[in-house]
């Protein structure tokens, strides 16, 4: 049995929750969809499974692989979760036995200021999860501002969305996450003692844009049901209401459970098998690891069983 449970900086969050509903068990194989600092591939491997763990950030990978050295049953794989049915493949460990994915930003990119994820300390406007492409100033400072007003809607869910955006084109250059945050405030008319900062909605709109996070999501549940074999165990952890409604929809919809149809509308008759059988709907922390850890108050866990019917797309 492993001892790296025991040195893991961060333990995430809905933990057990997660491992009783994958059931790791010896001789089993799970991939870890978003390694972190390896809390869930930890907990995997202490029950005897391998881990095939992926992460698109280069300083996850860098840190793992001490870990990946002292474990025989751990590979790491230097790629996001959406490329699992083509790495998996590429190294002959498909099918495999669970999938758990832990949506968002990890809590090491968000106490690095350097990073950029968060505006509770100074750093450049940064943000990016593997470290290259678009970063979140190239975005701030070159998109027009129906395309950033648009983002701040639809990502952040933000309602002032267009004022918002016309401050930042304003400010401009924006170069450090102080000043993003200063700029979305003013536009608001936030008040230093209200409980919630507008900024928070904002700097989670430009997040999930620049990494691109709700298509590698649809992306990485597409390729759990590829890999996945009859009955192995799926598990999704999301912290905001885009996720969780995009896993929701996803699972809804591959287990055949759609709404049902009215007399205006009936009911098409069924052209694909469920690929999925939901298993849990919507777990979220209990009070004791509320107190201890505050991150896990918007998390929710959805975890399905995955059937024996091809996956869509790939039918006979």
């Amino acid at each position: 049995m492993s001892n790296v449970m025991a040195t893991a900086p961060h333990i995430p969050v809905l933990l057990h929750e997660v491992i009783d509903a994958l059931a790791p068990a010896p001789g089993e194989r799970h991939v870890d969809g978003t390694f972190g600092a390896g809390g869930y591939t930890s907990a995997i491997l202490l029950c005897g499974a391998a881990v095939i763990a992926f992460d698109r950030d280069p300083d996850a990978i860098a840190a793992g692989r001490t870990m990946e050295a002292a474990e025989p049953g751990l590979t790491l794989v230097p790629a996001t979760f959406s490329a699992m049915a083509e790495e998996l493949a590429a190294r002959d460990l498909s099918p495999v036995d669970g999938v758990t994915l832990d949506i968002g930003v990890s809590s090491m990119q968000l106490d690095q200021a350097a990073r950029g994820f968060s505006f509770q300390s100074d750093g450049p406007l940064d943000m990016r999860m593997s470290r290259d492409g678009m970063s979140a100033a190239d975005f701030l400072n070159e998109a027009d501002e129906e395309t950033i007003a648009d983002v701040l809607y639809q990502y952040g869910e933000e309602p002032k969305s267009r004022r918002v955006a016309r401050a930042v084109v304003a400010a401009r250059p924006l170069a450090t996450t102080t000043q993003f945050a200063a700029v979305v405030r003013k536009a608001l008319g936030h008040r230093p003692h209200e409980k919630k900062d507008p900024a928070t909605r904002a700097f989670q709109a430009v997040r999930i844009h620049v990494n691109g996070e709700l298509d590698q999501l649809q992306r990485g549940l597409e390729a759990a049901e590829r890999v996945l074999k009859p009955g192995g165990r799926l598990a999704v952890v999301t912290f905001h209401s885009l996720e969780d409604r995009m896993v929701k929809r996803f699972l809804r919809t591959r287990s055949g459970g759609e709404p049902a149809g009215s007399r205006h509308l009936p009911v098409a008759a069924p052209t694909r098998a469920a690929t999925f059988e939901i298993t849990s709907r919507g777990i979220r922390a209990g009070e004791a690891e509320l107190a201890a850890n505050p991150r896990a108050r918007s998390a929710t866990l959805r975890t399905a069983r995955r059937t024996a019917a091809a996956p869509w797309g790939l039918e006979a």
